[in-house]
C-alpha cells in the first residue's frame, strides 16, 4: 500500500514537513510506503472554472504547465493521502489551495472515493483549527475515509523543525499514523468481502426559483 502527501509549505523542511514525517513515520512502521511532495514552492494558477475537466471526463486540468495533473495522478494510484498546510490568516497557504481546488475538481468523478484521507496542520500560534476544517473539506467533499487522533491534527512551532518539541503535537501526529495505517488495512481486507455501497450521481441545486 501506498501514500501520498502533499507538503503546502513554501519551506521544503519547516513544521509542516516535519508533522508529516512524524505520520509517516508510523505508516512506514506498518510497511506501507510514503512518498511526500512538495507543492508550496512552486507555482501553481488556481481554477479557472472552466468546467472542461468535467466536460472532458480525462481526469485532467486544461492548465498544463504546471505539475498538478502529474499529482492527480498520484493521488488516483494511491491508497491514502496526506494534506499538510502552514496557517497563512488563519486560512490554507496560496499555493496549495490553488492545487488542492483543481486536484479535487478533477476528483470530482469518485476517483478518491473510499480512500483514507488525513489533514495535518503546522501554525505558530492562531488559526490551525479553521486550516484543518478547510483541508478536511476537500477530504469530507470526496467521500474518502478518514482516521482521527486524540486531538485536532495541529502542532505548533515558529523556526523550522520547532514542531519537533511539540510534545502533545508529536502525539498526535503519531496516533493519527498508526490510525491511518489500520484505517487502511481494514480497507484493503474488506475488499471483496465487505460489499462497497453503490456511487450516487452527484446531485445540484440553488436557492433561485
Amino acid at each position: 500500500m501506498k501514500v501520498v502527501a502533499f507538503n503546502g509549505s513554501p519551506k521544503k523542511e519547516g513544521n509542516t514537513y516535519h508533522a508529516i514525517k512524524m505520520v509517516a513515520e508510523e505508516l512506514e512502521n506498518e510497511g506501507i510506503e510514503v512518498e511526500i511532495i512538495h507543492v508550496g514552492n512552486k507555482t501553481i494558477r488556481g481554477c479557472l472554472a472552466c468546467n472542461s475537466c468535467v466536460r472532458n471526463q480525462n481526469e485532467k486540468c486544461v492548465i498544463d504547465n504546471d505539475e498538478v495533473n502529474e499529482w492527480v495522478k498520484k493521488m488516483k494510484d494511491a491508497d491514502g493521502i496526506i494534506l499538510g498546510s502552514p496557517v497563512h490568516y488563519s486560512a490554507i497557504g496560496g499555493t496549495m489551495k490553488s492545487f488542492l481546488d483543481r486536484a479535487f475538481y478533477i476528483a470530482g468523478n469518485g476517483m478518491l472515493r473510499h480512500k483514507v484521507g488525513a489533514a495535518v496542520v503546522a501554525v505558530r500560534r492562531s488559526g490551525g483549527v479553521t486550516t484543518f476544517n478547510q483541508l478536511n473539506n476537500y477530504i469530507n467533499y470526496s467521500e474518502m475515509l478518514m482516521p482521527t487522533s486524540n486531538y485536532w491534527n495541529v502542532i505548533h512551532g515558529t523556526s523550522p523543525g520547532e514542531a519537533t518539541e511539540d510534545e502533545e503535537g508529536r502525539q498526535i501526529m503519531r496516533v493519527l499514523g498508526k490510525n491511518m495505517a489500520w484505517l487502511m488495512k481494514l480497507v484493503e481486507n474488506g475488499k471483496g468481502t465487505v460489499k462497497e455501497p453503490e456511487r450516487e450521481n452527484k446531485i445540484f441545486t440553488n436557492f433561485i426559483r
